[in-house]
C-alpha cells in the first residue's frame, strides 16, 4: 500500500440541543482541545472548519441540529489511534449526553487521492453509499475497513498494525 492515498472520514450527530443550550456546554467546551489534539496527531492532513475553528455552523442537512465532522488522514491506522487511543475517546465514551441516536449511518471512511480535499456533497453520497450498500471498498468503517486497492483490512490487523506488531 502506497502513499498515494489518504483515508477521508465524515461522522454526523443529531445534537440533543441546540449548541447554544447549557445541556450542549460539556460538548462545546471541548471543541478547541480535541481539535487540536487532532492537529497534533501523526497523521494528520486536513479537517473541514469555519473561520471559527470547527465545523458546528456548517449545515450539511435540512435538521439544524445534525453537526458534521470531515477530516483526511495519511492512514486508517492514524485515524484509528486519533479516535481510539488519544483524548479523543472521552468525548466519544460521552457522546449520549449531548446526541441522539441517528437511524443511518453516522460515520463513514473512503480513500481519496493525496492532496484531495473532499466536499460535503461527496461526503453525503458516500454516507448513502454505506446505507445502502453496506461496507465496501468505496464507503467502509472501522469494523469493515479496506486498503486503497479494495482489498479487505481485519479489525485485528489494524489494531496489530496500528500498535507496531
Amino acid at each position: 500500500m502506497g502513499r498515494d492515498y489518504d483515508l477521508a472520514q465524515v461522522n454526523i450527530a443529531r445534537a440533543v440541543a441546540p449548541l447554544d443550550d447549557a445541556v450542549m456546554s460539556g460538548f462545546v467546551d471541548q471543541l478547541e482541545y480535541i481539535n487540536s489534539v487532532a492537529e497534533r496527531s501523526p497523521g494528520f492532513v486536513w479537517r473541514l472548519q469555519t473561520e471559527d475553528g470547527d465545523s458546528t455552523a456548517i449545515r450539511a442537512f435540512e435538521d439544524p441540529l445534525i453537526i458534521v465532522n470531515m477530516s483526511v488522514w495519511a492512514s486508517i491506522e492514524a485515524l484509528y489511534r486519533y479516535v481510539f487511543r488519544s483524548d479523543h475517546l472521552g468525548p466519544v465514551r460521552d457522546r449520549r449526553a449531548w446526541f441522539q441516536r441517528v437511524d443511518r449511518a453516522h460515520s463513514v471512511l473512503w480513500w481519496v487521492p493525496n492532496g484531495h480535499r473532499p466536499s460535503l456533497e461527496e461526503a453525503k453520497s458516500r454516507l448513502e453509499m454505506l446505507d445502502r450498500d453496506g461496507p465496501g471498498p468505496l464507503a467502509f468503517t472501522f469494523a469493515r475497513a479496506f486498503d486503497p486497492d479494495g482489498n479487505p483490512v481485519s479489525r485485528s490487523s489494524l489494531i496489530d498494525r496500528e500498535c507496531g506488531v
